[in-house]
């Protein structure tokens, strides 16, 4: 048996990889790039592309390996709205149909299925279970959730698929859309909030969903969605003044009203001037929790970080790269 983790080299796929390999599992790596994670040194990688049948149909699978599914288009960088469905669809939703049939021909039926918790759309219910009604806001979280339209339809052939659904996720090696945050604060500018910043967001850290993914494993892959999100979040407001305080910066939060910024977001991104994905500014200002006790309670996993650590680690991280190509730059200079 081994584990087949597709999409591996990415954020939560080279922890998860990594930590298999402590254990001392046999695990092999499938992704469209390689980086120069050091656990290659004793994990096989394989190059593919999941948008390609033909290339996952390569990758060498025996009856009773665990497969992993990590490939996914994101949130970040943010592309125009004419561009969205050709930007997501191919590797969220057919990526993920073509790793489904790859399984089928060769007998295996056991996967861990990444979604997120953008196919809830609008907070109905406070907290979010896994029973709140999914009705996402844009392609991302439309091609998540077909996704999982299309795992239901092989759990009924035979298939075990936990699936996850997670909060937005942060951690060594991916920043994303908290650059444009992180520069604010550091050039000492004001930090705008959609909306008074007294709602609580939560995050979810890459460390959390390698170790669901463990658990999965450990319990069997269970038929079933689980919410992966932080425990007990802060307000936004807490959240980013201890960041700047932190950071020793001067920039002050700007509270703003929500549904003005709404609007002219809404403008710029018709006008194919996005500035953020209108599944991020739309609930930005809601409050959006999720209630992973599912998860705590079938699996016996827990959340072990917190939003304020997690945030704070990912600043350092950012000043660190910051710090790193500035001290190239005078090198070269000199």
């Amino acid at each position: 048996m081994k584990h087949i983790i597709i999409g591996g080299d990415g954020f939560v796929g080279s922890h998860l990889a990594a930590d298999l390999a402590a254990m001392g599992e046999e695990v092999l790596v499938a992704d469209i790039v390689k980086s120069g994670h050091a656990h290659y040194a004793k994990v096989p990688f394989q190059h593919i592309d999941v948008t390609s049948a033909e290339s996952v149909n390569a990758i060498p699978l025996a009856k009773d390996d665990l497969v992993y599914n990590l490939s996914a288009k994101m949130l970040s960088p943010i592309v125009t709205r004419k561009e969205r469905h050709d930007f997501f669809w191919p590797v969220n939703y057919h990526g993920t149909a073509n790793i489904l049939a790859w399984m089928e021909k060769n007998g295996a039926n056991k996967l861990v299925h990444f979604t997120t918790d953008m196919i809830y759309g609008h907070s109905v219910t406070v907290p979010q279970d896994e029973t709140h009604p999914a009705k996402p806001l844009g392609e991302y979280g439309e091609s998540k959730l077909a996704t999982e339209t299309l795992a239901q339809g092989y759990r009924e052939k035979g298939f075990q698929i936990p699936i996850f659904r997670p909060r937005l996720i942060i951690g060594p090696g991916r920043l994303g859309i908290l650059v444009k945050l992180f520069t604010l604060i550091d050039m000492n500018l004001p930090v705008p909030m959609i909306g008074s910043g007294k709602n609580p967001y939560q995050f979810i850290s890459v460390f959390d969903c390698a170790s669901a993914c463990i658990a999965a494993w450990k319990a069997g892959f269970p038929n079933s969605a689980y919410n992966l999100g932080s425990d007990d979040p802060p307000p936004v407001k807490k959240l980013l003044g201890d960041l700047i305080t932190h950071a020793g910066s001067k920039s002050i939060l700007l509270p703003t009203p929500a549904p003005l910024v709404k609007l002219t977001l809404n403008t710029l991104d018709w006008i194919n001037l996005p500035i953020m994905d209108p599944e991020q500014y739309m609930i930005a200002d809601e409050i959006c929790i999720l209630d992973t006790s599912k998860a705590k309670r079938e699996l016996g996993w827990m959340p072990k970080h917190r939003d304020e650590d997690m945030l704070l680690a990912a600043y350092t991280e950012y000043r660190k790269s910051k710090d790193i190509r500035n001290q190239a730059q005078r090198s070269l200079a000199a």
